[in-house]
């Protein structure tokens, strides 16, 4: 496993213990995540196989936080896979509305994605499920084996829980590699592949973490206190992820927003100022990417280039103008890439986390905002027909 290390940039790195070690293991995680797929493959397929057999079926990828954008960024890549409609849903969205989310009645297959499973919203959405919908089955994706979630689907008929490695499960505020290890399997488990995928990401992982940390912690410096990440198709997802790291590890010092490349002119484009920093992510697709390039190249020129940062596939040219490149992913898909750009983006929320003197492993010591979220009150779906408050 990677040694736990603090960079160069930010040496004091007090309360940041689990969150540096969490981003650096990554490579490794992955690596055993993708050897433990193997293993049940053949248990996973027979519980997959009669349901994607069905025309009829409604794939929902669902979670809360971070847990949901793993959904946001696979669901793409996996209906283009699959050849079918599959849609990312927060749970926070089917807790409060289910009846428009859940509104039709079909054969439908429930993905969660929970680090925990002990957020309120988690065992409710599958619960909600099961009583909205006649024909419903659920695959659970998460980290903590002594997690609500798990225990309640563990052994059920019509489940199958699929636990990734133990180090996944973050012990710091927030998700890292529970994030990218529960991506990497959803995206192997239903659109094949196995230890030979994974191979090209964790070594590029791993060039970041033991090469290209410290250059990626000089970013995070005192001029800037906003910064906007950009990306299209499954990287829009992976540019709210990031957004959301920066925001928590910062404890909302640094403000941070996310749009897509195209979105982002129409309006948006109002956050910019002289304290802005901008990361784009480019797509490997070549159709896609023209317009990633399009907007890194317009905010080049309308800014300082030294501003707005490229992360991109090693060979893809981004003009003049920092840029991260990863070698040998040229012919990644973006669901797949994205898990080893977000490696970028939580390197770059600590560093500016420790930059502004907070506790990356515990930003809010005052318990206002929790790693597992409180204060859910959950509501029976009878309670607005029979007039309870």
């Amino acid at each position: 496993m990677s040694e736990t290390r603090p960079t160069t940039a930010r040496p004091d790195s007090s309360g940041a213990q689990f969150t540096i070690g969490e981003i650096s293991h990554q490579p490794e995680v992955w690596r055993e995540a993708a050897a433990n797929i193997a293993a049940e493959r053949a248990d996973v397929d027979a519980f997959l196989a009669p349901l994607l057999a069905r025309p009829d079926l409604r794939i929902v990828l669902t979670g809360a936080g971070t847990s949901a954008f793993v959904g946001g960024v696979a669901a793409p890549e996996l209906s283009r896979l699959l050849s079918r409609r599959i849609e990312a849903i927060a749970t926070t969205d089917l807790v409060s509305n289910p009846r428009e989310f859940l509104a039709e009645d079909v054969p439908t297959l429930v993905i969660s994605f929970a680090r925990s499973g002990n957020s309120p919203e988690s065992v409710a959405a599958t619960r909600l499920a099961d009583e909205c919908l006649t024909d419903v089955s659920h695959l659970i994706v998460t980290c903590d084996p002594a997690g609500r979630l798990n225990l309640e689907h563990q052994g059920r008929e019509k489940s199958y829980v699929l636990l990734m490695p133990a180090d996944a499960n973050d012990q710091g505020f927030a998700m890292t590699s529970s994030f990218t290890s529960m991506l990497l399997s959803v995206l192997l488990v239903l659109g094949g592949g196995g230890p030979e995928t994974v191979a090209p990401l964790v070594a590029a992982a791993a060039g970041i973490v033991d090469g290209g940390w410290d250059a990626i912690a000089d970013l995070a410096d005192d001029r800037y206190d906003r910064v906007v990440y950009l990306g299209s198709g499954p990287l829009t997802a992976l540019a709210r992820e990031s957004a959301l790291k920066l925001l928590e590890l910062t404890a909302g010092q640094v403000v941070s927003y996310y749009d897509s490349a195209l979105g982002f002119r129409h309006g948006p484009k109002s956050v910019l100022d002289e304290r802005t920093l901008v990361v784009v992510f480019i797509s490997s697709d070549e159709y896609t990417r023209k317009y990633d390039l399009d907007i890194l190249a317009e905010l080049r020129d309308a800014l300082d280039p030294s501003r707005v940062i490229a992360i991109a596939p090693d060979g893809v040219t981004t003009a003049d103008g920092l840029s991260v490149p990863f070698e040998g992913l040229t012919a990644v898909n973006d669901s797949f890439l994205a898990s080893v750009y977000v490696v970028v983006a939580q390197i770059l929320a600590l560093s500016f986390a420790l930059g502004v003197g907070t506790t990356p492993d515990n930003p809010f010591p005052s318990g206002n905002v929790n790693r597992v979220v409180k204060g859910v009150r959950l509501h029976a779906l009878d309670e607005a027909a029979s007039g309870v408050a």
